[in-house]
């Protein structure tokens, strides 16, 4: 993918570091980003096997255009510094560092794996408070909201439209935008329910949630649809840029379309959603 071509996030999918037919599989499925995870979806006997495990995978195996990411353990467990060293120098993307309260704890990892890129999983309440200065680190090159441990731990009871968790999404979308972050929405848990995981995504993409985090590869092509601009959206994308275009050379500021005014802030969302859909379009496996 070229340097100026924006990497899709539309789906971005936890696979357990232990399960070695999981990572296989995923080499194939349409998932935009991996997470490989060494953390929850790992028993904590099995973590070393899982760390040699997975470092074997990602020296030997291609995951095509998909964004490989490794959720790590923290540094306050047995098992967080030697994650970080397993993959300071790996052929991933970036490492993902669970429960990020501050800034500290990026510098931390920074400090074991110089040079390498980190996400912050954003989910205590902590971290939300301080996610614009989070988002500033300049290590930092996305956020993952873990909305499960941020509900368990505002102790909120489960809500279709998610109202309790809303202060806490809206702080996070705002520093990462803030900062050029990609961020990224949190699971759905009801796998099987896809309605509900299709509203869901429809409300994290309209708040500006670049994808979303999957626990199952059945969630995969909801995800991808929601988060892709629409054949509707492409081409009212094409004409505000064309008619603003055409308007700009005639020595005018604005132009309309559909009955609708279009200036420059148009324009710039309208080529966002150009260079997203040419992104989708030119990916190959």
């Amino acid at each position: 993918m070229a340097a100026d071509t924006p990497r899709p996030y539309r789906s971005v999918l936890y696979i357990p570091a232990s399960k070695e037919r999981a990572l296989e599989k995923a080499r194939s499925l349409p998932a935009d980003a991996i997470i490989f995870d060494l953390e929850d979806a790992v028993a904590a006997e099995e973590k070393p096997a899982a760390r040699a495990l997975l470092a074997g995978v990602l020296s030997n195996h291609d995951y095509g255009e998909r964004a490989r990411i490794v959720r790590v353990n923290g540094l306050d467990t047995a098992w967080g510094r030697d994650d970080v060293a397993a993959f300071a120098e790996a052929r991933i993307d970036a490492l993902l560092i669970p429960k990020v309260s501050s800034p500290a704890d990026l510098d931390a990892v920074a400090a074991l794996a110089p040079g390498r890129a980190l996400w912050a999983m954003m989910e205590t309440p902590l971290g939300m408070l301080n996610a614009p200065a989070i988002a500033a680190h300049p290590a930092l090159a996305g956020m993952v909201m873990g909305t499960n441990d941020l509900a368990k731990d505002l102790n909120t009871r489960f809500r279709a439209d998610r109202e309790p968790l809303l202060t806490g999404l809206g702080l996070c979308l705002l520093s990462a935008k803030a900062h050029e972050r990609v961020i990224v929405d949190g699971v759905y848990n009801a796998f099987k329910d896809e309605d509900g995981l299709r509203a869901e995504c429809a409300q994290g993409r309209d708040m500006g949630f670049d994808g979303k985090t999957l626990i199952h590869p059945a969630q995969i092509e909801i995800a991808n649809a929601a988060f892709a601009p629409s054949d509707a959206e492409i081409d009212l994308a094409r004409r505000q840029t064309a008619a603003f275009e055409e308007a700009e050379a005639a020595g005018q500021g604005v132009a309309v379309v559909d009955g609708k005014i279009v200036e420059n802030l148009h324009v710039a969302t309208a080529r966002k959603t150009l260079a997203l859909a040419a992104a989708l379009a030119a990916r190959t496996k």
